[in-house]
């Protein structure tokens, strides 16, 4: 029964760049956000601005039409994609090779965020304890100089492999085991550098509690175009990135017969990363609920010390709470002793403000549709209240119930933290719960997305608030399996009534795509957050006639793309996959996707 709201991201202002009237004029395209060259409004180095041109209906451009990621350039011909494909290599290896390469690209710029970006902004600052600072110097200055060595072994390697240079025997070069063992080894000695990634994220914590001004120079700094995702999440990167490697491994053990030249090498490179990923993984789940912790609190308002030992986040989303009123949109967010509810403000930080919370000690939960007659609604029994809720479908309705009923019964048995510890530090926001102002019509939400534009800092594009637009939730299930499918790569981009295709280097991570013109970019130009989007392949009426093509689209907005090989295709498939809503045409695989399979 909950409204499905869009979230129409307002357009592009590119002061920099002329608008060309040969532009396809594509009028409030969906959920794209956009880098400016300021700061200003920019949520984590994204920013929807306004288009210093409009086309010569008057309408204003696409953020991903801009002139900036629109270029003679940027545009792929068919006859040189024939030419490419000639020249490149078609074996698979080489295809598993190549994401190797390319997500390394990405991950040694994202380690420049914190050892050259982050130290600039913040490292020099006076605010910046000595502790803190020789944290990050020791724990990221010798990963980002043993990953620059490794990405230029990697770039070689593959430049031999597509027979780019003077080597006239290509066979010995056809391979990448032997430098994956060769570099794996060589980081063991880092190591320990990977285990201080809990101390920096631990000591960047207690510094911003004990200093308004770090903590101001660390919220700024979120708000610059480099900083595209959380800074936390930078942070915890090199634990994550262990992780891709052994499943490229994985990749190329599986595809390699065991006579293979480079058979030998994956698989002990794979034992090596391995071992080293077994060691950090208890480590890493704490360390990524406790950036979870830290990124909720950012986000909410009316509440002290979300962050205590013991308190586990598993649920965050949109659910439409009954009262006097009639169903109104709430935020909600589960942990393992408690469920908060909360509304947007409509204020220009766009925090959520919390209106109550449900202890789970004690709390029975069930389905309550036909007591209330509103589809996908149960109520949640609480020592004290009980409140009914609706969910925007059976699936999302089945999802919250089951989380809420598993986090009942451990919390029965389980030592989590006391119940007191939430109660007391709820703040007094003096606003009932019920109030008219609370209240906010479709026609509303539409128009307060406007406030994407204001001048000042604010967190208004965080996962919370794709959410919240989106009428879905996340688990922090999704949020591990969004970081174990990240992927980097050239693709080539066509809307659903654009002629040619535009070739963009692509960042899937974050449950978003993010678009830059070239890998050598050091911030994204746009980005497309994917909830609520399905992913599936062009019927033959959309007179597609391309290979590797996969659409994203969500209601009346509709995205191509187009790989280079049948094993990016399934690559890119199946990350996205991993993040968007499943539709009946995506389960039913017809003649052109067999070849997944």
């Amino acid at each position: 029964m909950a409204l499905m709201l869009t979230i129409d991201i307002p357009p592009l202002r590119l002061t920099h760049a002329r608008v060309s009237l040969s532009l396809r004029v594509v009028p409030n395209s969906p959920h794209l956000s956009a880098s400016s060259g300021h700061s200003h409004g920019m949520v984590n180095g994204q920013k929807a601005l306004e288009l210093c041109g409009h086309s010569p209906d008057g309408r204003q451009l696409s953020p991903l039409t801009s002139p900036l990621l629109y270029d003679a350039g940027c545009v792929r011909t068919d006859d040189e994609d024939e030419v490419r494909r000639k020249r490149f290599p078609t074996d698979r290896a080489y295809f598993i090779a190549k994401e190797l390469l390319t997500t390394e690209r990405t991950y040694l710029k994202d380690l420049e965020v914190v050892t050259v970006s982050f130290q600039s902004a913040v490292g020099q600052d006076e605010a910046t304890p000595d502790s803190l600072k020789n944290t990050v110097l020791s724990s990221f200055e010798p990963l980002h100089k043993f990953h620059e060595g490794f990405l230029r072994e990697v770039e070689q390697r593959l430049a031999l492999w597509e027979g780019r240079s003077n080597a006239h025997i290509k066979g010995d070069y056809q391979r990448i085991g032997d430098v994956m063992l060769k570099n794996l080894q060589g980081l063991k000695p880092l190591t320990a550098n990977l285990h201080k990634q809990s101390e920096v994220l631990l000591e960047l914590e207690k510094a911003c509690r004990a200093s308004r001004r770090l903590e101001g120079l660390c919220r700024d700094f979120e708000l610059q175009k480099v900083c595209y995702v959380p800074l936390n999440v930078f942070i915890l990167r090199p634990l994550h990135r262990l992780g891709h490697y052994k499943q490229i491994l994985e990749r190329l053990c599986k595809h390699y017969p065991a006579t293979h030249v480079d058979f030998r090498d994956c698989r002990a490179a794979l034992a090596d990363v391995s071992e080293v990923v077994e060691q950090l993984q208890g480590s890493l789940i704490k360390m990524e609920n406790f950036q979870k912790l830290l990124e909720l609190k950012k986000d909410l308002i009316g509440l002290d010390n979300l962050v205590v030992p013991g308190r586990e986040f598993i649920r965050l989303g949109c659910l439409s709470k009954l009262s006097g009123k009639g169903l109104q949109q709430r935020m909600f967010f589960l942990f393992n002793d408690v469920i908060l509810y909360t509304s947007r403000g409509m204020m220009a930080n766009n925090q959520f403000k919390v209106h109550g919370q449900l202890l789970l000690h004690g709390m029975t939960i069930r389905e309550s549709e036909d007591e209330w007659g509103v589809p996908h609604a149960f109520t949640l029994v609480g020592q004290q209240q009980s409140v009914v809720v609706a969910a925007s479908s059976l699936m999302e309705m089945e999802k919250w119930m089951d989380d809420i009923q598993v986090a009942i019964d451990t919390v029965k048995t389980s030592n989590g933290p006391s119940s007191d510890l939430l109660t007391s530090s709820l703040i007094d926001i003096k606003c009932p719960e019920d109030s008219s102002a609370e209240a906010e019509s479709e026609d509303d939400i539409t128009a307060s997305l406007t406030s994407l534009e204001r001048p000042t800092p604010h967190r208004g594009n965080t996962m919370v608030h794709v959410c919240w637009h989106r009428n879905t939730s996340v688990s922090m299930v999704d949020f591990s399996i969004a970081v174990e499918n990240q992927l980097s790569g050239n693709l080539l981009r066509k809307f659903k009534n654009s002629n040619g295709w535009q070739k963009l280097w692509v960042v899937f991570t974050n449950f978003s795509l993010f678009f830059y013109k070239s890998h050598q970019d050091d911030y994204p130009l746009a980005s497309l957050p994917l909830l609520g989007y399905s992913v599936t392949i062009p019927s033959e009426s959309e007179n597609i006639h391309k290979e590797y093509v996969f659409k994203l689209h969500f209601k009346s907005h509709v995205y191509y793309f187009r790989s280079e090989s049948e094993y990016t295709f399934e690559r890119w498939m199946e990350v996205i996959r991993s993040v968007t809503v499943p539709s009946s045409s995506a389960r039913v695989l017809n003649s052109k996707e067999s070849h997944l399979h």
